[in-house]
């Protein structure tokens, strides 16, 4: 099983909508809409949210994701009946692309934390790396730096570095991104790619990284040296498209 995910919306054609999107994404992943009123208005239901959160806990816990203020208020009213079980949290997230990568970070496995995490972070830039330049190089990181897994380095400060260049032939799209994502997402580490935080799908995507671009990468924390590994094999493997 995987965390669940409940997309609540004043529309039940938007909230069909987010949930087809980001189906494509993480297709193990058990994702319930809950838009529009009972008689199918615009509004929100605390009966049809109450059922979705029902429907979506396979016993790993729920993320959900809300549109407008009321929506929120609709869920917040909905955990509140269900005597605010833990396993059930409330996303401060932007709808679309939150689902899209949380649904991605609980594909890959990850706790319920995590997915709420990649859920809120999915439009934030993750801080850049010590050191690290706007256009993801690293300065410096060669001299003085030991050695770590296959072609890695390690920096000084303990930051696992490598350079990798993309050989599929469409680069960091929508899918090897997401892909991505949901791995490191569900390890214990910060990891920087051309700037952008590895963990999010879209801005690894934002990168725009075609074939032949240079990934500079740098990651910390205790799973440092296996992301940074993750991102090799999958990088030097075409993200299967080869």
């Amino acid at each position: 099983m995987s965390v669940g995910l409940v997309i609540v919306s004043h529309s039940a054609q938007l909230a069909a909508g987010v949930v087809e999107l980001a189906a494509q994404m993480a297709r193990d992943v058990v994702l319930v809409p809950a838009g529009g009123t009972d008689d199918g208005g615009i509004g929100t239901s605390l009966d049809k949210v109450m059922s979705a959160l029902g429907q979506a806990d396979g016993g790993d816990g729920v993320v959900v994701l809300t549109d407008l203020g009321s929506a929120v208020m609709t869920a917040e009213s909905a955990l509140e009946f269900m005597g605010n079980p833990e396993k059930i949290v409330l996303a401060d997230a932007p709808l679309v692309e939150g689902a899209v990568a949380a649904a991605v970070a609980a594909q890959s496995g990850a706790a319920l934390a995590v997915v709420q995490k990649a859920a809120e972070a999915a439009l934030s830039p993750g801080p850049a790396s010590a050191g690290q330049g706007a256009s993801g190089v690293i300065p410096g990181a060669a001299p003085g730096a030991a050695a770590g897994g296959t072609g890695s380095t390690v920096r000084p400060d303990g930051a696992v570095t490598a350079v990798l260049t993309l050989i599929n032939p469409i680069g960091l799209h929508a899918r090897p991104a997401a892909a991505l994502a949901g791995a490191l997402g569900a390890l214990d580490v910060d990891i920087d790619i051309n700037g952008a935080d590895g963990q999010s799908v879209f801005l690894l995507m934002a990168l725009g990284a075609g074939q032949g671009t240079e990934l500079h990468v740098t990651a910390t924390g205790p799973d440092a040296q296996r992301a940074v590994d993750l991102v090799r094999a999958e990088v030097e493997n075409g993200f299967g498209e080869l």
